[in-house]
């Protein structure tokens, strides 16, 4: 369940105001709201449905690819109800012996004219019973509805039937969606091989989907026998992206396996294999791109300007926001919040005021100094949304600590200037050969805070097998383009804490040698950190809890933290040398202090002033430091109503103590933990 996005609530907005929005610099409240509809179509065939081979590996599976493509729509099912719970989506099979449409049965023909297509959840937000129905129907293969429904139909399906019956699907249900997507998982990579019009057809109707800005995406099922061959039929129909469609959806290199980009390979003959292969792919394209920004144009000289959207690659996941009910109805309703304001200076009290009677002010030397909305915009007008190149430097010259914020990845769009795409890939090459940045002036929309930012080139993509990378990717795993990074201000510079050496004080030459190895043996796999393999494990367990709450499963016993260290191996590999650099640190430590005796206490909690030692009486006691209450202790029943109360806490620990070894109970400990021991002694009476 990783990558979840967060999204705020219908009529939420990521500002507090209106009139507040024009001050907030670019971040990620800057997304466009985009509902997404995603809409499954799922092929059943007698390959569909043949289950891998007895495996040796126990992790295999033994799911065939049609329950393994079903279970990939279950999870993302899971997920979107909980993370984006106003986008749609549906399950649809094709090839089936029954058909089922609006308003149909299983053992109607279609209506529509859609036969041997079965429509097994509507394209609509998902639901704790829509998840349930699809998990009986993964789980449960004896289950007569299943059978029925898995059962492989006496004729070919045509594919255009199949894109038809998409059409109408997101005609009726998301006509106003701006994402619309397909999603079509088959094994047959070639279905009208001896009817070549059924495919003319099909291409036609894939075009009217395009038109009708439904992008199609195709997840290929190869076997150890048999490898998708997308030049047979689906070249055709699924449009592969290029930077002159910016909408569309970018074009997964993990199933690349040829250069031409037309074998297509997804997992293999083991299930397990093909279901985590699948959700990968899936998971990858299931989030659609949201645009940052895409006002700002990009200004390389005075006169030459081309067009650039933003984007943002990472985001900082949350999870969704509680919401009040009314539970008082006869269903629970989502309580809606109001703001009013109100000033307290009237000779009556206080009184509502409306926005219109207020005006915003600033405090400034003990005055508040109010503005006029017109007033407001002058004062913020820097200028029109652009992202203005005011020279170049070398790259080396960017010191790490100077990204502040979020970088935003910029890529080219040919809306309103054709040739973007050209001019910005000769900037990049060139930036990338020379090992430049450049130093850029960025307003991001009208009215907002203006920032200075540098642009820097994505890495290289590596090549593989002496070939050139024909996916596009960096060795981060991002695509090649342009990262504009926020640069601070003189304001936003803090001063350094004082510090008590004229030079920084350094490690000794021994104890950076006996590190070295220990670091050498704790590399990451292939020298870089993939996020992609540690997901947030509190985030995780709160979505696994709502999940199992909503969905009536079997609560979990503790959540899966995949960031835990594994000190088994780490001890295996650097243990001993580990204990050589600690007992070398406590050498070079001691060394140290007898040095400098003043850091002795560096850094360390001041000790407490000691109190003079008792002075002895005659008959040879003490006096104590701290004298005790002269009364006889609490009793029972008083303490009983403390405890009715939930005050016992408020006693004393010498009282806490007396009380707890009358009763017998244990009276070692910290303060809560003696009451808490009481608390139990009152409850077993």
């Amino acid at each position: 369940m990783s990558g979840l996005p967060y999204r705020p609530k219908e009529g939420e907005s990521a500002r507090n105001d209106n009139e507040d929005e024009e001050e907030e610099e670019v971040d990620e409240s800057g997304y466009k709201q985009v509902r997404d509809a995603v809409l499954f179509a799922i092929e059943v065939s007698g390959s569909m449905l043949k289950k891998p081979d007895v495996s040796n590996s126990k992790k295999a599976d033994s799911s065939s690819p049609l329950e393994a493509a079903l279970k990939c729509a279950y999870h993302l099912m899971q997920q979107r109800i909980i993370s984006a719970p106003k986008d749609l989506m549906g399950i649809m099979l094709y090839g089936t012996e029954a058909s089922k449409f609006y308003n149909e049965d299983t053992t109607s023909r279609g209506g529509w004219s859609f036969p041997h297509c079965y429509l097994v959840t509507d394209l609509d937000i998902p639901e704790a019973e829509d998840v349930k129905a699809l998990k009986s129907l993964v789980e449960d293969e004896d289950n007569e509805t299943t059978k029925e429904v898995f059962k492989v139909s006496s004729e070919p399906v045509s594919m255009h039937t199949v894109l038809f019956c998409a059409n109408q699907i997101f005609q009726q249900k998301a006509s106003s969606f701006t994402s619309r997507r397909l999603f079509i998982v088959t094994d047959n990579d070639n279905p009208h091989a001896d009817k070549k019009a059924f495919g003319s057809q099909a291409t036609v109707r894939a075009k009217d989907l395009y038109d009708l800005g439904v992008v199609i995406e195709l997840f290929p099922i190869s076997s150890s026998k048999h490898t998708f061959d997308t030049k047979l039929f689906w070249d055709d129909i699924v449009y592969k992206t290029s930077p002159t469609d910016p909408d569309a959806i970018m074009y997964n290199p993990s199933s690349i396996k040829d250069i031409d980009k037309t074998q297509l390979k997804t997992g293999s003959a083991d299930g397990i294999t093909l279901l985590q292969s699948l959700l990968s792919t899936i998971s990858s394209r299931a989030t659609p791109k949201r645009a940052l920004f895409s006002a700002a144009h990009l200004e390389i000289a005075p006169g030459l300007k081309i067009g650039v959207k933003g984007f943002l690659l990472y985001k900082h996941q949350k999870p969704v926001r509680s919401t009040y009910i009314y539970v008082g109805g006869e269903k629970p309703q989502i309580v809606k919040g109001q703001t009013t304001r109100y000033a307290d200076d009237f000779e009556g009290g206080s009184r509502n005021v409306e926005k219109i009677e207020i005006k915003k002010a600033y405090s400034f030397g003990g005055e508040h100094v109010s503005f006029t909305p017109e007033e407001i915009t002058k004062l913020r007008d820097f200028g029109s949304p652009v992202v203005r190149i005011l020279g170049f430097k070398p790259v080396d010259m960017l010191p790490v600590w100077a990204n502040i914020k979020n970088s935003t990845f910029i890529y080219p769009f040919e809306e309103d200037y054709i040739g973007s795409t050209r001019v910005f890939s000769a900037l990049y090459q060139k930036m990338v050969k020379s090992k430049l940045m450049a130093l850029s002036w960025f307003i991001p929309r009208r009215n907002a805070t203006p920032v200075l930012a540098a642009i820097v080139p994505t890495l290289g993509a590596e090549s593989t097998n002496d070939k050139a990378n024909q996916a596009g990717v960096s060795v981060t795993g991002c695509p090649q383009g342009l990262h504009l990074i926020p640069l601070p201000f003189a304001d936003d510079l803090r001063q350094n804490p004082p510090s008590t050496h004229d030079t920084p004080l350094r490690a000794p030459d021994d104890l950076v040698d006996k590190m070295r190895p220990i670091i050498e043996q704790l590399n990451l796999p292939r020298g870089t950190y993939d996020p992609a393999r540690y997901p947030n494990p509190a985030l995780q367990w709160h979505y696994r809890i709502l999940q199992a709450i909503a969905l009536e499963e079997d609560l979990p016993d503790k959540p899966e933290d995949k960031t835990k260290p594994k000190y088994k191996q780490i001890d295996k590999r650097v243990g001993e040398m580990a204990i050589d650099w600690g007992n070398e640190l406590q050498k070079v430590y001691k060394d140290h202090i007898a040095d400098n005796p003043d850091a002795a206490n560096l850094g360390e909690k001041r000790p407490t002033a000691r109190k003079p030692k008792a002075e002895v009486n005659g008959d040879g006691a003490g006096k104590r430091v701290k004298t005790e209450s002269g009364d006889d202790g609490i009793s029972e029943e008083e303490m009983r109503k403390l405890y009715e109360k939930g005050k016992i806490t408020s006693l004393t620990v010498p009282k806490l103590k007396e009380f707890a070894k009358s009763k017998g109970v244990t009276a070692t400990g910290l303060k809560a933990e003696i009451a808490e021991r009481i608390e139990q002694w009152f409850e077993s009476k």
